[in-house]
């Protein structure tokens, strides 16, 4: 089992009280859903009379209810891999679906949910993390009826949600677990980054303001770019193109398997701008009934398996779990 697995299950265990039992299994089949958020207000101030909200369910109503969140072009079936969901979801696993009921929502701007695509283009409201975590509160609450989470489990994107989740709507769950994330502003090479990402598309002559007709060419090379600067790992990609030959062909794989819109993307990577949970310190200081355990990105840190291991399991035998 690699390093970023064995860490995250021993956060799990802690929580679920179960052993590992398989590195992958059998699970429910997920079943898929939508509900109306009506008149969904944003930070922005702005209203959206009927806001969709796409979401995948795995398991039973009647099963502890836990919260997984996808990360940035991600959707729920970005989380129903054998890598996540086969290590997690099967008999006898961490969450073992058929004693827990597994909800992942598709954020807003992301999957089937609303977002510009659908319509509105740039008069779609500027949505931000916040926003996108409010959402994922009210299909909870009130188009699910869940009163109480065991769990909120995100991946970057999802991590970072996961945090706020945490200052937000501190006495609605009883643990975190935010992956790849940090509850810190958004800075440094992430933000430089996802900057340079909106500037080349605003930049490119077919945006034309977001009132394209056909998708803007470099769209796609710079999410391209960003998802190769970000995700895999030094190492990792060492492994997996060590010759020219081979990185050309990763590259050409990776640009021919994307499927993007501009203002999708745009507002997506903007909603990351304002990303700052630490001014809300004292309301997490609060956050008594949850526990949080800190899992870190298998690909950043894959060549770093055995510390993270270690550094979960001492986390979990000091707070006496």
């Amino acid at each position: 089992m690699s390093g970023w697995r064995a860490a995250l299950m021993a956060a799990m265990m802690s929580v679920t009280g179960l052993s590992v039992t398989a590195m992958a299994a059998d699970y429910p089949a997920p079943k898929e859903g939508e509900w109306i958020a009506r008149d969904f207000k944003f930070h922005t101030g702005e209203t959206m009379p009927e806001l969709k909200l796409h979401y995948t369910t795995v398991g039973e109503p009647g099963g502890r209810p836990v919260l997984v969140l996808h990360g940035s072009g991600g959707s729920a079936a970005s989380m129903l891999t054998p890598a996540f969901a086969g290590e997690l979801f099967g008999p006898g696993q961490p969450l073992d679906a058929t004693k827990y009921y597994i909800i992942i929502p598709d954020s807003i701007g992301h999957g089937k949910s609303s977002k510009p695509s659908d319509g509105l283009k740039t008069s779609f409201p500027k949505y931000d993390y916040d926003d996108m975590v409010d959402a994922q509160y009210r299909l909870l609450k009130e188009g699910l009826g869940v009163k109480h989470l065991r769990l909120v489990i995100g991946n970057s994107m999802g991590g970072m949600h996961t945090w706020i989740w945490g200052v937000r709507y501190p006495a609605f769950m009883d643990a975190l677990v935010p992956m790849a994330s940090q509850p810190s502003p958004m800075a440094s090479r992430n933000w430089m980054l996802r900057r340079m990402l909106i500037e080349t598309i605003k930049n490119d002559p077919g945006y034309q303001d977001g009132n394209y007709t056909e998708q803007p060419r470099e769209a796609r090379i710079a999410y391209a770019f960003h998802l190769l600067a970000t995700a895999g790992g030094t190492l990792a990609m060492q492994a997996q193109a060590p010759t020219r030959e081979q990185a050309d062909t990763y590259v050409d794989t990776t640009l021919a398997g994307l499927n993007i819109d501009a203002n999708d993307l745009l507002y997506a990577y903007s909603a990351s701008s304002d990303y700052d949970p630490s001014p809300r310190k004292p309301a997490y200081s609060t956050f008594q009934a949850a526990h949080v355990f800190r899992s870190t990105s298998p690909a950043a840190y894959k060549h770093n398996r055995e510390l993270q291991v270690r550094q979960c399991r001492d986390r979990v035998q000091r707070r006496g779990y």
